[in-house]
């Protein structure tokens, strides 16, 4: 049996540019991920079927898993006999704009490729990513990257400065596909995607602040009023800057000062259910 981290990731900026021939958005977006993580178990099965286990009764066992997907992706292009059997330990929020199912399906690709001993380098098994879905291929390499097309092409960003992260999601699901249907691109306003890399590329926390950025936030804010209710409180608590991840809900403060960070926790968990405190990670995932 073999173990896996699937490491949740939040957007530092999140742009939408246009919509693409083949139906997808061109996105930009600068991810880094965390120390927040789903615990993912892979053992070799001689059935021929890929099993997933969770405890979890609303995290679907069959192709709506995504490291379903990434199973049979493998199986199929490898030509793979034996099964899998894939548990899944849930820390990770589910449909909460951290990329949980992402990352699973990013660790399923890294660890199977160990066991099948498939010898794919992590470029390679981003590419098989990007055929899962749109940040699998991040999640795949981790760190600090900055995401275009669609999100599976990766280009390499420093580690941020070092910081605290408070996650808080609010007691509702956000369906990413009905936040890009209401999404008109005309009426976005759009992060200053280069002036996060400069503030990347300086260790500068002040200007990474400013620079924070979500294109899809206000979309989301007007569908779930509970967003904006979240942001505000944050930056109400002390939080240095205040960004909703991905699609939502989950809202992050970037905290410097870590005599802020219990106020804040405990302040938002008198009226949000999921609050966590986390650390940006930086370094990208390594093959054994």
């Amino acid at each position: 049996m073999l173990y896996e981290k699937a490491s949740a990731k939040i957007n530092l900026t999140l742009d939408v540019l246009h919509k693409r021939p083949d139906g997808f958005h061109e996105v930009e977006m600068i991810m880094t991920t965390v120390d927040l993580a789903d615990r993912i178990w892979l053992r070799s099965t001689e059935d021929g079927k890929i099993t997933i286990k969770t405890s979890q009764r609303f995290v679907p066992n069959d192709r709506r898993n995504l490291a379903y997907r990434a199973a049979e992706l493998l199986k199929n292009r490898f030509q793979i006999t034996a099964g899998v059997e894939i548990t899944l330990e849930k820390s990770i929020p589910v449909a909460a704009g951290l990329a949980g199912g992402s990352s699973d399906a990013a660790a399923t690709l890294r660890g199977l490729n160990r066991l099948w001993k498939l010898g794919l380098g992590m470029d390679e098994l981003a590419d098989l990513g990007g055929q899962i879905g749109s940040d699998v291929s991040f999640c795949v390499h981790g760190g600090t990257a900055l995401a275009t097309g669609r999100g599976e092409v990766i280009e390499k960003l420093p580690a941020p400065p070092n910081c605290w992260v408070i996650l808080a999601k609010p007691a509702i699901s956000v369906s990413t596909a009905d936040i890009y249907g209401n999404l008109e691109v005309s009426n976005l306003v759009h992060p200053p995607t280069i002036t996060m890399i400069e503030a990347l590329e300086n260790g500068d926390y002040t200007k990474m602040c400013h620079a924070l950025g979500n294109a899809l936030e206000p979309i989301t804010m007007n569908l779930h009023p509970q967003v904006v209710v979240l942001k505000e409180q944050m930056k109400k608590f002390g939080a240095d800057a205040v960004l909703m991840s991905g699609s939502g809900p989950t809202v992050f403060g970037l905290v410097k000062h870590e005599s802020r960070v219990s106020r804040i926790y405990n302040g938002l968990k008198g009226f949000c259910p999921e609050v966590h405190v986390v650390r940006m990670m930086g370094e990208r995932h390594v093959l054994d």
